[in-house]
């Protein structure tokens, strides 16, 4: 069995923000050369998320709603997390949105049902964070 590793690094311009990296990963898959397997996307950092939907801009501001929503950024004082750091929010909002995702991969490409894509969701930007992908298979 082969094995491939590779971290994306992102820069958030905003504090969140969801960049589609379905591509990135398309090119990690090909320089892995593995053809059947299983595919790993994890957020590495306790702020972030990588999940997998649909890649429409109604949808991403759906998202954006509704996590504010469920654990609003502000205030910072209503989370006893909040002090020396103001984002108790980007933690509870990536508990809902989890950490990573798993693609099989068949004949070289990744296995996506309909309109499915990867997405890279920084819940506390403005700054350098990575992901991590993992490929495993033949």
């Amino acid at each position: 069995m082969k094995s491939y590793r590779k971290e994306l690094w992102f820069n958030a311009t905003r504090r969140r923000q969801i960049i589609h990296i379905t591509p990135q990963i398309e090119e990690c898959l090909a320089e892995s050369g593995i053809k059947e397997g299983l595919c790993l996307v994890n957020a590495m950092h306790i702020t972030a998320s990588v999940f997998i939907n649909d890649n429409e801009s109604g949808l991403h501001s759906d998202y954006e709603r509704w996590l504010e929503k469920l654990a609003p950024e502000k205030p910072y004082d209503q989370y006893a997390h909040n002090g020396f750091e103001d984002n108790a929010d980007a933690h509870l909002k990536r508990t809902v949105m989890g950490r990573e995702v798993v693609v099989a991969v068949t004949d070289g490409k990744l296995d996506f049902g309909p309109w499915e894509a990867i997405f890279y969701y920084e819940l506390d930007g403005k700054r350098r964070k990575r992901a991590l992908v993992k490929i495993i298979g033949e």
